[in-house]
């Protein structure tokens, strides 16, 4: 039996009200965790699910039996094994009886994954904090009791509280504060320490030495961001209560906007530019002497430079108005969530279990496993923290950094072709005027929708045949009534898509398996026309399947 959303929130209201006298979780001693895996903006792109039991014998032995929690963990090598243990760990320390299911999901598409089939989703999940408002606004997010929530505001930084919260409530636990970016370099063509404050002399070295400088500015709203931040840009989102979009304050079509977009079209048009975001660049054909990631890519940055790494903040910028504005950034998180539960004693043991696995220890031990950059407070104090030079560099970047709040599914498209179109228009403040009208035309598109425009499905994806690169959708029609149909599209093998309803992502199918991107193979490439063919439960909720049929 399938959850509707309204169920799904009484139950979410009930949960809470039973969880207020829980408090929940157990006390732990000091502990830390500085998030290694990947801070991919929520985006179409994402990778499919893989599933597995809990791998460690001694869980197996003690938990063989007993309450059946599913849950899903970052696909990062070694994190299902770590919190095979955790949760093996909490079942003994406070005789609870857990059988658990682990199953690897990319933490930037668990939210799609759950909003597909709440029922069928994880009990207790991890994801991107970009996710949280649809998440919310789905009904798959159990609301935090009185005194959880006061023992997770107390125990994390003011960000991640921030994170998890949806009008004057909570409803996920922070994991991680490290989800933000900074510079990585190699000491053996920056030689000059100076030049790391400015991104003009950078820019130059790079040059000079026939070398890249990967920022991805083409592909990412979540990287180019840097840029109009720096010039004290803004794009501030407003929630209801229930996650839905109301407003937004977006000021990244101004004069400041401009100076931000000049800088911007300095790297993008210099020949040393790539746009990327992989410490795997550092040994490309071509090399990169810079890099801009994230903790995730330290050891792959050290293992490809050795004692040549150089660590440092995001440099400054001459804006065409002489005055010097230093690099901006996001800075976000990585959430738990706990699905609301129709049985009360399975609420209970989900949402303590959710407290202990985000707690001091736990944070502590997968900041020493993965360097994983912790959210809890007595865990960023502690030396061996202080000490990583990544989890270093993001501090430093982080007086510069603006909280990633909830953001509008669909910005992460409207934004992303800022930086394409920048290397396309004239360097000049009308040229950039003109890309950042653009943008904003299609910010306020997303409050003006018509039911129509919100009920229709369109397609979205990497095709290659019309120059889509996630960045624009292709329309599709209806006849008859739920099925929905694009015109004839040349697709080739390894082109991909998804469709998606109202240009966002709170409803959108792709391959079969409902997990990831729809992929053309090479028996079907060819002109072909995409369909989706949606039904709806009692309770209105659609699910879909794709196909390719003959032009």
């Amino acid at each position: 039996m399938k959850l509707n959303k309204k169920i799904l929130l009484i139950v979410a209201a009930y949960s809470a009200t039973m969880l207020t006298g829980c408090g929940g979780g157990t006390t732990s001693t000091a502990g830390s965790s500085a998030a290694a895996s990947s801070a991919a903006s929520s985006t179409a792109a994402s990778s499919a699910a893989t599933s597995s039991t809990a791998a460690s014998s001694a869980a197996a032995s003690s938990t063989s039996e007993g309450t059946p929690v599913k849950i899903w963990v970052s696909e990062t090598a070694g994190v299902k094994e770590e919190f095979a243990k955790e949760i093996d760990a909490y079942a003994k320390a406070n005789s609870v009886s857990i059988a658990p299911t682990i199953e690897t999901v990319s933490e930037a598409n668990a939210a799609t994954q759950m909003l597909t089939d709440v029922d069928a989703g994880a009990d207790i999940y991890c994801f991107a904090q970009d996710q949280f408002a649809r998440l919310v606004q789905g009904g798959a997010l159990a609301k935090l009791g009185v005194k959880a929530a006061a023992t997770i505001t107390a125990d994390n930084d003011t960000g991640s509280v921030a994170a998890v919260t949806s009008g004057d409530a909570l409803y996920a636990y922070p994991m991680t504060s490290d989800n933000g970016y900074f510079m990585y370099y190699d000491k053996s063509v920056i030689t000059d320490t100076t030049h790391l404050t400015s991104m003009e002399s950078l820019i130059a070295d790079c040059e000079a030495a026939g070398k890249k400088w990967s920022f991805e500015m083409e592909t990412s709203a979540w990287y180019l961001a840097s840029f109009f931040f720096g010039t004290g840009c803004h794009s501030n989102w407003t929630t209801d209560s229930s996650g839905k979009f109301t407003a937004v304050d977006d000021t990244f079509d101004s004069d400041k906007g401009i100076i931000a977009a000049r800088a911007m079209q300095t790297l993008v048009k210099s020949t040393s530019h790539n746009s990327s975001s992989s410490a795997a660049d550092f040994t490309a054909a071509t090399p990169s002497a810079i890099v801009v990631s994230g903790t995730w890519d330290y050891n792959n940055a050290q293992k490809a430079l050795g004692d040549n790494l150089g660590v440092a903040p995001l440099p400054s910028f001459v804006g065409t108005d002489k005055n010097t504005y230093h690099l901006g950034s996001y800075s976000g998180f990585k959430l738990m969530g706990v699905k609301p539960q129709t049985d009360a004693t399975k609420a209970s043991l989900c949402s303590k279990l959710a407290q202990y696995l985000t707690s001091q220890t736990c944070q502590e031990a997968r900041f020493d496993a993965f360097a994983w950059g912790p959210s809890n407070k007595a865990v960023q104090a502690m030396d061996k923290v202080k000490a990583n030079p990544a989890l270093s560099a993001l501090l430093a970047q982080n007086a510069y950094s603006t909280p990633q709040g909830q953001i509008h599914g669909s910005w992460w498209d409207i934004a992303k072709v800022i930086g394409s179109d920048l290397i396309k228009a004239e360097s000049t403040d009308a040229g950039c005027k003109t890309a950042l009208d653009s943008y904003k035309a299609k910010i306020d598109a997303l409050f003006q929708m018509s039911d129509a425009e919100k009920r229709a499905f369109t397609v979205i994806g990497k095709i290659a045949s019309v120059g889509c690169n996630w960045d624009s959708d292709i329309a599709m029609t209806e006849d008859p009534t739920n099925t929905w149909t694009s015109a004839a599209i040349t697709l080739a093998e390894g082109d991909e898509f998804k469709v998606r309803q109202g240009k966002g992502w709170d409803v959108a199918f792709g391959n079969a398996a409902g997990t990831g991107n729809y992929v053309v193979t090479a028996a079907e490439a060819g002109s072909k026309k995409i369909q989706l063919v949606t039904t709806a439960d009692s309770a209105g909720k659609l699910s879909g399947t794709v196909s390719l049929i003959a032009a």
